[in-house]
């Protein structure tokens, strides 16, 4: 069986498809993320997924960006002389570095789908 990634699981809409992602990524020692909502979207109509999709990005870029903001505000207390250790600013900021590329590389992936898609023919 071929290993689908996630968003391939939500394109097919089943939940048995985002099931199977998420035990391919367990074996190799990948902690799936859980995204909430996205087992359910199978039995939701065409016309209410684009905006269970769009509020599940929301919530990714928004969580991204809280990260980013916590780790700038905990830079300008350690600046500022205030009661933080170096190393919740070092920790802070590489969260907030690897939460970024993470959701680069969605963004890249997602690219890719929608080309891949355009490709096709009908």
């Amino acid at each position: 069986m071929i290993p689908i990634s996630p968003v391939q699981a939500y394109m097919a809409g089943s939940a048995t498809a985002v099931q199977s992602a998420r035990e391919s990524m367990v074996p190799a020692g990948i902690a799936p993320a859980e995204l909430k909502g996205l087992a359910s979207v199978g039995s939701t109509s065409a016309g209410q997924e684009p905006q269970v999709f769009g509020r599940l990005l929301d919530q990714l870029v928004t969580e991204v960006n809280s990260r980013q903001i916590q780790a700038r505000d905990t830079v300008n207390d350690l600046l500022a002389g205030k009661n933080v250790s170096l190393h919740q600013t070092v920790l802070a900021m590489e969260e907030a570095q690897v939460s970024f590329q993470l959701m680069v590389e969605v963004r890249n992936k997602l690219l890719e789908s929608y080309q891949e898609m355009m490709r096709m023919q009908i």
